[in-house]
């Protein structure tokens, strides 16, 4: 594939990751402001249907955004800014911790990653916001390889820190899901208030 049909394809990953984000927000809305309702119960079912594979998705998440990035700086020649390795920084490590979480059924990994996503989502932003207004002056911009340079954008509003910020947001509902599951024997480690959950607790010491 050329690399306009490769950023396609990236872009095409990253909406199909914002439905999904703005779906998880959508239903933490309605179990907040209804909870007595059908609605919200349906939300949680599906919330505990996605859960026991919720690390497992995280970790592919993570895993397309670093080749991606790698894939856009070494064979694309798009060379990455300052505020581009900053996302890095955060997002590389995930992929590691992600799996290690997902093989051994941590669910209590969500206090180590949702403030690493907070962090790289937060670059994220500013760093969409100084392409979208490339007048600023940003004291972390270099002259040879400007922050404020798009070398992608597609559907009127994906580009490359876009969609770093989409795996952000999606990597941390994803362990907060895992996090949440009231099916504690389909899934093992920690539940939400921190105790061992009953597959746990049943299994011989």
């Amino acid at each position: 594939m050329d690399t306009d049909t490769t950023a396609l394809f990236f872009a095409i990953l990253t909406v199909i990751v914002d439905v999904f984000v703005l779906g998880a927000l959508l239903g933490v809305a309605v179990v907040r402001f209804a909870p007595s309702s059908g609605l919200a119960e349906r939300v949680l079912s599906a919330r505990d249907l996605l859960a026991p594979d919720a690390l497992w998705v995280a970790t592919v998440i993570a895993l397309v955004t670093m080749l991606g990035s790698l894939y856009l700086s070494e064979i694309a020649d798009y060379p990455p800014c300052k505020l581009c390795w900053y996302q890095r920084i955060a997002m590389y490590p995930l992929t590691v911790i992600l799996a290690i979480a997902a093989a051994t059924r941590d669910r209590a990994i969500a206090r180590y990653v949702v403030p690493i996503t907070a962090i790289g989502g937060a670059i994220s932003i500013y760093h969409y916001q100084l392409e979208r207004f490339p007048e600023q002056h940003s004291l972390t911009c270099a002259l040879d390889v400007p922050c404020t340079t798009v070398w992608i954008w597609k559907f009127h509003y994906i580009s490359i820190p876009m969609m770093a910020l989409s795996a952000f947001a999606a990597i941390a509902i994803l362990v907060l899901v895992a996090r949440a599951c009231r099916v504690d024997d389909e899934f093992g480690g920690e539940n939400e208030d921190g105790r061992a959950s009953s597959a746990d607790r049943g299994a011989p010491r």
